[in-house]
């Protein structure tokens, strides 16, 4: 365990430089600008993102603004001086959704089904198009009159009989 621990630590030691050549932190730095790192994250790269089965991401959703920043210093403070208002300010300022938010239905359900169902019109259309367009026409031995026909002749010309007991009508 230890051993996986430090070699995970010697690891993003050695990622200090990207393809780019620039550092690891400043490569970080100029994708989330002046965005607070809180946390390890989901892999320990500093990025954001809402997910129910892991919800504390390694960032916070907005950057720090004046009001934010006067925000978190009130909050240092004792929590009933702070107001409803200035409390959901300050968790937009971490989060950009709330846990009912992430599980709400979104009806993405709608436009799957619709587009199943045009996709299956579509591939209805085509058949039907290749069908009288493309394929050529039946033979006439598969009419019900010529199968009726090919069958009395199987019959008298005694084709694949049937011996035992199923036989016997």
């Amino acid at each position: 365990m230890a051993g996986k621990v430090l070699a995970t630590r010697l690891l993003q030691c050695s990622r200090v430089q990207n393809t780019a050549g620039m550092s690891y932190q400043a490569y970080y730095k100029e994708k989330i600008g002046n965005r607070e790192v809180v946390c390890y994250g989901v892999n320990g790269d500093p990025n954001y993102i809402d997910r129910v089965d892991y919800p504390m991401p390694a960032i916070r959703f907005r950057e720090p603004t004046a009001d934010i920043q006067a925000l978190r210093e009130k909050e240092r403070g004792d929590w009933k001086k702070l107001s409803i208002d200035e409390k959901k300010a300050l968790y937009r300022a971490s989060f950009c959704q709330t846990f009912a938010e992430i599980n709400a239905p979104t009806g993405e359900w709608k436009s799957i089904v619709g587009w199943a169902l045009f996709g299956s019109s579509l591939a209805l259309w085509m058949f039907m198009y290749l069908r009288k367009y493309v394929y050529p026409p039946l033979p006439i031995t598969l009419d019900e009159e010529h199968q009726l026909g090919q069958l009395e002749r199987i019959k008298k010309l005694d084709m694949n009989p049937i011996d035992g007991i199923n036989s016997r009508k």
